[in-house]
Parts: structure tokens; sequence; C-alpha cells
């Protein structure tokens, strides 16, 4: 199993542990409930309930809410440590353990130091009660960084990850079927182990020095049979039209309210983490490595679909499952109109 006081220890470590910098500008609760008027009378999508109250968390706090909902996504995956090993398997799982902790840890650590807000989901786990995370120190030092008017960051951020939440609480098939296809992935996966390089580790190291060691390679790595390939894309696909989603509207509603809209854009481009942590953990841990740029892919689908039809053919995503783009779709609008067209008759 995961040891995830190690995890939740080196993430605070890699994340510099700063809670420093002064209060968020505004009533953060008036600032949600604003965003979540313009974000649905724009998008005309109708959440069947309340959305979860916005909270303004440490970077510590960040890292214990989303390791959280890694547990039942990651501890199935820790549990095929050492299979089909005979005598090693304790010892390689003992050992593997040690290592998925430093190596979510550093991950967690680093996504940390730069997250601005998030809607946290446990996609596995439908116990989980969904929140509306703002990481108060970096929206206090990004806004310095940035040379931006602290309210306009605050209000952006709040379109985009209300967004989220207003998809999710009215797409009532949405998470079912993320979390459907993660589980799909998960049974189709093993684990490789690079033995000679666990038991290469320092039994005596520290933290910071079980970090450097596991950094010199990947010793615990996970493998995706060519079956399951399908769903790795339909996962991308999915993924890339949520977040072009979220970052159509937040363009579209913040015209009117935020002035220095385009400057923030570009200025945040290079430096935002949208990806929800756990996948960018499974992408890392597959190797894959999704780039940035399938995301602005997302945002163009989304963009492209509205110039050519409108935003009422552009909400045919949240219908059905089968209305989701498939990744050469995303590159292709016309084309997933014509589909749906077919798929989906006015």
């Amino acid at each position: 199993m995961i040891d995830w006081k190690t995890a939740e220890k080196i993430a605070g470590m890699v994340s510099g542990g700063t809670d420093g910098g002064g209060r968020l500008p505004g009533d953060l609760a008036e600032i949600a409930t604003d965003s979540a008027e313009r974000v649905a009378a724009y998008t005309q999508l109708v959440p069947a309930g309340p959305l979860p109250p916005p909270e303004v968390v440490s970077r510590a706090e960040w890292i214990s809410a989303n390791l959280q909902t890694m547990k039942p996504i990651l501890d199935p995956i820790s549990g095929k440590l050492g299979e089909g090993m005979g005598p090693l398997a304790a010892p390689v799982r003992l050992a593997g353990g040690l290592v998925l902790a430093a190596q979510v840890g550093a991950l967690t650590g680093y996504l940390a130091q730069r997250v601005l807000g998030q809607y946290d989901l446990g996609l596995l786990d439908p116990t989980i009660t969904p929140r509306l995370l703002f990481v108060g120190p970096n929206l206090y030092l990004a806004a310095a960084k940035l040379e931006a008017d602290r309210e306009e960051l605050l209000r952006w951020v709040a379109f985009h990850e209300v967004t989220h939440a207003v998809q999710f609480g009215s797409v009532t098939w949405l998470r079912e079927y993320l979390g459907g296809l993660l589980e799909e992935l998960l049974a189709g996966m093993t684990v490789k182990v690079d033995k000679k390089g666990l038991f290469e580790l320092p039994t005596k190291a520290g933290i910071r020095d079980l970090v450097d060691a596991i950094r010199k390679g990947d010793l615990v790595s996970l493998v995706v049979g060519a079956d399951r390939r399908a769903t790795i894309d339909r996962v991308q696909a999915t993924m890339a039209v949520v977040e072009g989603y979220a970052e159509h509207v937040m363009d579209a509603v913040g015209a009117d309210v935020l002035p220095s809209q385009e400057q923030l854009r570009d200025a945040l481009e290079r430096r935002r983490e949208t990806r929800s942590p756990i996948f960018r953990v499974l992408e890392r841990l597959l190797g894959l490595e999704m780039k940035m740029r399938q995301y602005k892919d997302g945002k163009r689908f989304c963009d492209g679909v509205v110039e050519l039809g409108g935003l009422p053919v552009l909400n045919r995503v949240w219908r059905a499952p089968e209305a989701m783009p498939s990744l050469t779709e995303l590159a292709r609008p016309a084309d997933w109109i014509r589909r749906t067209d077919v798929l989906l008759p006015a």
C-alpha cells in the first residue's frame, strides 16, 4: 500500500510550505454566487442542487484534500505491487509503496505551488463531497508577480472553477462516466517495477534523499495494454472538452466584467495548471505527460463549435456520453457537428 503519510510529507516539502501573503480581496461567497449566476445564464445549464461553497485553503490543505481523493484510485494500483514475484513480493510491495508515495507526493507538491483554484471531485468515491477550492497564497503571489488586480484575478479563476461545478452539477451522467472510464483504465493496468533500483535505495535516507534517489529513474511505473488505448483516448478527449468548455465560458462571461481579461489570459497561459491532479499523476506514472496543447485544442473545439452553430449546438456534448468528440473530432469541430446532427436530432 502507498504510505500516504510519507506522500503528504514529501508534498509539503516540495510545495515550499509557505502560506504567506495577504488576504484575498472582496467577498469570496459573493464572487462565487455572481460567477454561478453568470455561468448558468450563459450556458443554460441548471445544476440539480446547490453548488459547493467556496473555500480559501492553504497549500497544505489543498495537498491534504487531493491526496484524500487519490486514495481510492491509487491504492488498488499499489495492491498489484509484487504480483508474480514469489518470495520477493513482500519486500517489493514495501519498497514500491514507499516509492509510489514519493512520486505521488513530489508531483502533488509541485502542483500545490502553482494551482490557483480547483473543483475537487471524487470520481471513484461518491461519498466524497465536491469542494470548490481557492489556494489563497498562490492567488496572492500570482497577482503580485503578474502585476494583476487581485480581485480581477480571483473572479477570473472563479469563472473557470464554478463552470466545472455547474458542469458536474447539471450533467448528471458526467461524474459516473468519467469514473467508469477511470475504473476501466485501472482494471487494465499492470505495475512495472525496477527491482534492482528499488533495492539500491538508501535504507536510512531522509525524505529529501529519497526523492532525489527516485528522480534518477522510474522505479515504479504503470503499463496499459493495447486493448486500453481507446480508453485512454476517450479519457483525454473528455477531459479536453471539460476543460475547454470551462475556458470558453470563462472568456465569454468575463468579457463584460474583467477589463484585463486578455492580459490575464496571456500571462497565465504560461503558468496555469488546469488538469485534475489525479490525471496528472496517472499520466506521469503511465509516461504519457499529456501536453497543454490538447487542452488548448479543447478550447479551440468549443470556440469553433460555437462559431459554427452557437452554444446550443456545443451543449450537445452534455446530452449523452456518445456525443463526446473523439480526439480526431477535437481538431475538426465541423465533423463533430455533422455526426451529432444525426446522433442527436433536434
